[in-house]
C-alpha cells in the first residue's frame, strides 16, 4: 500500500523566506558546481576553478565567487608570503555536504546518461 501524500491548503501556503534564499543562491546557474568542486578538492586557486567548472566564463565565475563570499559560503584567502589567492568553504558552506550527496543521490536515481554526452564538471580540464 502506497502512502498518500499530505498536501497544504493552498490558501494556506507559503514558501518559507529562508528556502527561497538559499534556493536563489544555491539554484543559481555555476553555484551548485563551484561548491561541489571545493567540496570535492579542498581550496582552490581559481585557475583550477575555471577549468573545473568548464563554460563558465572567468567574468561569470568571478562574479559567482563574490556572491558566495558575500553569502558567507566562501572565502577568497590571500596568502601573504607568496601573493597567491585561493577559494575555500566557510563552516556555512561545508555544511552542504551533505545536501550535495543527497543531490548526487538523487541524480543517480532519476538521470540516466547513457547514450548521452555528459560533462563532469570536475574532472574535464579547458
Amino acid at each position: 500500500m502506497s502512502e498518500t501524500m499530505q498536501y497544504q491548503n493552498p490558501v494556506d501556503f507559503e514558501l518559507c523566506p529562508r528556502f527561497a534564499k538559499t534556493f536563489a543562491i544555491l539554484g543559481k546557474k555555476w553555484n551548485g558546481l563551484i561548491i561541489d568542486v571545493l567540496l570535492n578538492l579542498g581550496p582552490q586557486r581559481f585557475k583550477t576553478l575555471a577549468e573545473k567548472v568548464v563554460a563558465c566564463s572567468d567574468r561569470v565565475l568571478v562574479e559567482r565567487l563574490k556572491e558566495l563570499e558575500d553569502e558567507g559560503i566562501i572565502t577568497r584567502n590571500t596568502h601573504v608570503d607568496s601573493s597567491l589567492i585561493d577559494y575555500s568553504l566557510t563552516e556555512k558552506g561545508l555544511d552542504l555536504a551533505n545536501t550535495m550527496a543527497n543531490i548526487h543521490d538523487w541524480s543517480e536515481k532519476w538521470y540516466d546518461v547513457e547514450g548521452e554526452t555528459v560533462v563532469d564538471q570536475t574532472q574535464i580540464n579547458r
